[in-house]
């Protein structure tokens, strides 16, 4: 006979409540009244007793999972004799059946253009346990190489398509088993894992994965906790700081209240002024070199997935837009003043440097704004016309790679917004952290090549784009300047700007308008 086990109810106004640890794996024995797991609901955090005596026979819902009360979390078999007789065997759901609650993983589509998508890694293994939103696998496309999150909690049951192989956008790439289980195995995953157990001797791939690595610190805050940190207004980075005495390091409401009352009492002390300094660099310039033996005159080299895909890319792109660059010359000298008189307030303030990046942005917005063809894109002989701007910020990877991650919305930030969203984009670009979303729909790029001191240079077009500005680097040079009518040289901070336009649509005539907007727009430039 199974019983089942549900979501109780904590008090009159709590409707649901969330798994935070099992103390018991599937096929374990366990006595009625003995502790089977922990729940944390808005009210409470506390052990759940087992209704019945017998040996678990199913796990539905997974630690971290919150469910309504009343749903049922688990099932103990109490006819202990069948259940070791069959080894908890009737509890493994026929493949037939529970194919269909399986969840498809998809290759995602990272850009207007872009239709294919290359796994460049598995982070799982077919068994192994995963949370949603936890990084399942590494894809590579021409505009970005990202890792790719799992759509659902559960045990990866199949891997349909392996490291290596391109798949068009919308391919089921894998299926995730959220009752547990693992209901299918790939033959590529089959010969990995007998190859895996002969070498390591680790446990077979069809094993069901129920315990979690006792020395994984739970990155987990139950409801009641957040709740009373919200209250209390306790930071999330202070919340981080707490050191947990739950189970795997958790921090309990014990450890919240004891916590909030030495920071009332003066022995915590947390400001913004300490935790700026804490900023570290994500990525280390590199410096490639080649090994050459002695005597070998030429090395050959295949290159990686993503420069192939940036090469197809951008020989589409030269063959698809008539590319017309046009150069102008832009004086930095009031935003360069700027930022030296605030960036150390703005570093104290919000954590991060102020370049002059966030300004270029800027004026481009607004001068996109009063030019709405450069911020369109062609459809045969259609011009679409977009009521919204998606600023593309090219990032250079070490040691040779391109991402243009996409600053949504652009037009309702203002420059420390447009700062913010630049640094956590370039810095998740870096540490291939940026999401699907985030590197697609954008309606404008700019690419600054200045970062490295070139003074100006013939970007290529981002499709389906119409227009890439290109950004030099500001430098001190002596200009003919006019002082109360007289013209005199003076030491200013000047800047190229190059614009490269899709001849088929932008015109020489227009594409300088715009480009004189933006430079009006930076020159005159008198603070927020």
């Amino acid at each position: 006979m199974k019983v089942e086990v549900v979501m109780p109810k904590m008090g009159e106004s709590v409707n649901e409540g969330t798994i935070i640890k099992w103390h018991k794996k599937v096929g374990d024995k366990v006595d009625k009244d003995e502790i089977i797991f922990e729940i944390s609901t808005d009210k409470v955090d506390t052990e759940i007793p087992s209704p019945a005596s017998g040996v678990l026979s199913e796990i539905k819902v997974f630690e971290q999972e919150t469910v309504p009360v009343g749903t049922v979390v688990a099932l103990i078999e109490t006819d202990v004799t069948e259940a070791i007789k069959s080894e908890v065997k009737p509890t493994q759901p026929d493949v037939k059946a529970e194919s269909k609650d399986l969840v498809d993983v998809v290759m995602p589509k990272m850009g207007e253009s872009v239709t294919q998508g290359t796994i460049i890694k598995w982070h799982k293994k077919v068994g192994d346990k995963i949370a949603k939103d936890e990084t399942l696998f590494e894809i590579s496309t021409d505009k970005v190489d990202t890792e790719v999150p799992s759509p659902a909690e559960g045990v990866l049951a199949e891997i349909l398509v392996n490291e290596q192989e391109t798949v068009d956008v919308g391919v089921v790439v894998a299926r995730i088993s959220p009752t547990g289980y693992v209901l299918k195995i790939s033959r590529e995953e089959e010969k990995q894992s007998v190859e895996t157990k002969q070498a390591e001797s680790t446990p077979p791939m069809t094993e069901i994965v129920e315990k979690k690595e006792k020395t994984e610190k739970s990155k987990f805050y139950s409801p009641l906790v957040l709740k009373i940190a919200q209250e209390e207004k306790v930071s999330m980075e202070e919340l981080e700081s707490i050191e947990g005495t739950g189970l795997g390091g958790r921090v309990t409401k014990k450890d919240i209240l004891n916590y909030i009352e030495q920071k009332k009492a003066g022995k915590i002390v947390t400001t913004r002024k300490a935790e700026a300094p804490k900023i570290t660099k994500v990525v280390e310039e590199k410096v490639e070199k080649v090994q050459f033996t002695p005597g070998e005159k030429i090395k050959i080299e295949p290159m990686d997935h993503m420069r192939q895909l940036i090469m197809e890319h951008m020989v589409k792109s030269r063959d698809t837009s008539v590319h017309v660059v046009g150069i102008q010359e832009v004086d930095m000298t009031k935003i360069h003043n700027y930022i030296q008189k605030n960036k150390d307030s703005f570093l104290e303030r919000e954590g991060i440097k102020l370049t002059y990046l966030p300004f270029i942005v800027d004026a481009v917005v607004k001068a996109l704004k009063e030019f709405p063809y450069i911020n369109s894109s062609i459809e045969g002989t259609n011009v679409v016309l977009k009521n919204y701007i998606n600023i593309g910020v090219a990032v250079a990877l070490e040691p040779m790679g391109l991402i243009v991650p996409v600053i949504k919305n652009a037009d309702e930030k203002n420059i420390t917004g447009l700062a913010k969203a630049i640094y956590d984009l370039a810095t998740r670009a870096r540490s291939k952290k940026l999401l699907p979303d985030e590197v697609k729909d954008s309606t404008f790029t700019i690419t600054n090549y200045g970062l490295y001191g070139t003074l100006f240079g013939n970007p290529i077009i981002n499709q389906p784009e119409v227009a890439i500005l290109g950004v030099g680097a500001v430098t001190k040079k002596p200009v003919v300047v006019e002082v109360d009518g007289q013209d005199t040289i003076a030491i200013r901070h000047m800047m190229y700007i190059s614009l490269c336009h899709d001849h088929r649509l932008i015109d020489g005539a227009l594409a300088g308008k715009f480009m004189k907007r933006i430079r009006e727009l930076l020159e005159s430039f008198e603070g927020e």
